[in-house]
């Protein structure tokens, strides 16, 4: 009798542990904003990542208000990239310049301490004039959001500022040209840490030919900035089993601005 109900309470435990850890699945799909969930089975166990913060803990801190940080500083930097956004509007250094329909500049916090990097405008993007707008846009503010920011806290940029036909892959020679602006628009924010979405993202900035599963799950630099390489929207629209690595990525990149942030706040 004893071995009976030995056997019962240790059932119980598995059945409950396969119910919390699927609990857990689809906090984090929603948390990504992915509608279906996918749950893979290993030796009879499932493996789960850690649960996402916005459910039972406290996200970090968002960055300062409009109200505590240097307004001047902030119009200055707004200016800067106002001014660049209009010499950027007569670019026609490549064929790009001839077949966008608007120029997709960048969007979000002049005072921003994470930017974030992707790769060229899509069909949305290039109708509306913003980087981010389409599906994978939508999941990348999920994704903003994850870690405890909004979208207007962040800054959102891509290597090329105008849409590639067909949604092409960009060519060598007009990253080239373009990269410019985007060195531009990083020095003019000064962000505190760089997420780099894609491999033409984390290619360009890093300067490498290293494939973004190998350089994703620690941070880089660019120029003395932390940059952090992770997955693109876009392919987790197509691998969402692979959004577990994206949110293990950012996890490093919330926790370290979160140290950054309250050292700022507590300063020695």
């Amino acid at each position: 009798m004893e071995l009976q109900i030995s056997q019962i309470t240790q059932i119980k435990k598995e059945l409950l542990s396969i119910i919390n850890a699927v609990k857990t699945k689809i906090e984090i799909e929603k948390g990504f904003g992915i509608d279906t969930i996918s749950i893979s089975k290993l030796n009879g166990k499932i493996s789960m990542p850690e649960l996402n913060p916005l459910i039972k803990n406290n996200p970090i801190k968002t960055p300062l208000t409009d109200k505590q940080i240097d307004s001047d500083g902030k119009e200055r930097r707004a200016q800067l990239l106002e001014n660049l956004q209009s010499e950027m509007m007569d670019c026609h250094k490549c064929p790009l310049g001839k077949t966008r329909t608007n120029l997709v500049f960048g969007v979000g916090n002049p005072m921003a301490n994470l930017m974030f990097v992707g790769e060229a405008p899509g069909r949305d993007e290039d109708l509306q004039g913003e980087p981010f707008v389409g599906r994978a846009g939508q999941l990348l503010t999920k994704i903003i959001e994850a870690i405890g920011f909004k979208r207007s806290d962040v800054y959102i940029a891509n290597v090329l500022k105008c849409r590639p036909p067909g949604n092409r892959n960009p060519l060598p020679e007009e990253i080239t040209l373009c990269m410019q602006y985007l060195i531009k628009q990083i020095e003019i924010i000064q962000p505190k840490v760089l997420c780099a979405l894609g491999t033409f993202a984390a290619q360009t900035l890093l300067n490498t030919k290293s494939p973004v599963g190998t350089l994703r799950g620690r941070f880089h630099e660019y120029k003395g900035i932390p940059a952090m390489v992770t997955f693109h929207p876009a392919y987790l629209l197509r691998n969402p089993n692979d959004k577990v690595k994206v949110w293990e990525d950012m996890k490093k990149v919330r926790d370290f601005l979160g140290e950054l942030l309250q050292k700022d706040s507590n300063p020695s």
